[in-house]
């Protein structure tokens, strides 16, 4: 297999809390598209059509950045490449100012502090955001991951290293809804699945922009309007997708029991509740969820 190698190195904050983007790349211990070990991650990606291994190593103060594309003619540029891990690490993500602005709040700084230099791990495209928001509607994360690696493996997408590669719009396109059905979703999660990504083959639906600010707003309501697609639907795909720490996840059942924790409430925190604190923390709404899904894990940990 002739395949095309590119490089590129990053600085990493001194806080820079390598732990929270390893954990999120480990959830499936299966590791079909995604190998993490020591301070290693590989995970298999679509590039231009074509496999390829994203390979992060990090060191002391940086990280090593390399892509391995299954296409000698595959184009690539440092610059691309970079952007990707940029976005991926959470090191476009205005931390420091959030920290700063929250740091002394009387619910919420103490943990802030605690769990100082959190960024929100980004995934490889906004397609894989949508997607895998779309599977994990409304059920368990372990149910989720499960239905996650069928589906990458059924499309069957492999890099020459071994890695399954979690496929891109136009590969799920050309999906029958049965096949879809067999992994384990829903009739209406699969129909959804199989409507956006035809619409982003189509070009009624773009959401890989260029542009450094893609336009958020603009993504929101056209994903709003199609069916199986809700608020926490998009906001969760803009936070893993685009690193947008805006969105309201107070429909998220992990953020609500985190509210619960931080609060020390006996009940439960209902979705309005939970929506009316976050509307608080504005522009900061889905980097405070962050927070406490990390609180909920802690608190999972310890007991």
């Amino acid at each position: 297999m002739n395949t095309r190698v590119i490089s590129c190195t990053l600085l990493l904050p001194t806080d820079y809390q390598l732990q929270d983007i390893l954990s999120f790349h480990v959830r499936d211990a299966q590791a079909v598209a995604e190998a993490v070990y020591a301070n290693h991650l590989h995970k298999g990606i679509i590039w231009q059509g074509s496999p390829a291994c994203l390979a992060l190593r990090f060191l002391s103060q940086g990280a090593e950045i390399e892509l391995s594309i299954d296409h000698p003619l595959a184009s690539l540029e440092v610059d691309e490449l970079s952007t990707l891990a940029v976005r991926m690490l959470g090191l476009n993500q205005p931390i420091d100012v959030f920290e700063e602005s929250l740091g002394q709040h009387p619910q919420l700084g103490m943990l802030i502090n605690q769990q100082a230099g959190l960024r929100v791990p980004v995934l490889a495209s906004p397609f894989e955001a949508l997607s895998w928001a779309i599977t994990g509607q409304q059920i368990s994360v372990a149910a989720a991951i499960s239905i996650r690696r069928k589906f990458i493996q059924q499309v069957g997408l492999q890099h020459s290293s071994g890695l399954y590669c979690y496929p891109d719009a136009q590969h799920v396109a050309t999906l029958h809804i049965d096949d879809l059905r067999r992994v384990g979703f829903s009739q209406s999660k699969a129909q959804t699945l199989l409507t956006v990504s035809q619409m982003i083959v189509s070009g009624d639906l773009v959401l890989n922009y260029s542009q450094k600010e893609p336009p958020i707003e603009q993504i929101r309501q056209q994903l709003l309007t199609i069916r199986g697609i809700g608020p926490w639907t998009v906001n969760y795909t803009l936070l893993r997708g685009y690193g947008w720490l805006d969105g309201s996840l107070h429909g998220d059942a992990a953020v609500r029991r985190g509210l619960q924790i931080l609060l020390k409430n006996i009940e439960p925190m209902e979705e309005n509740q939970t929506r009316q604190w976050l509307e608080n923390f504005a522009p900061w709404r889905a980097l405070v969820a962050a927070h406490l899904w990390k609180l909920v894990s802690a608190a999972g940990k310890e007991a």
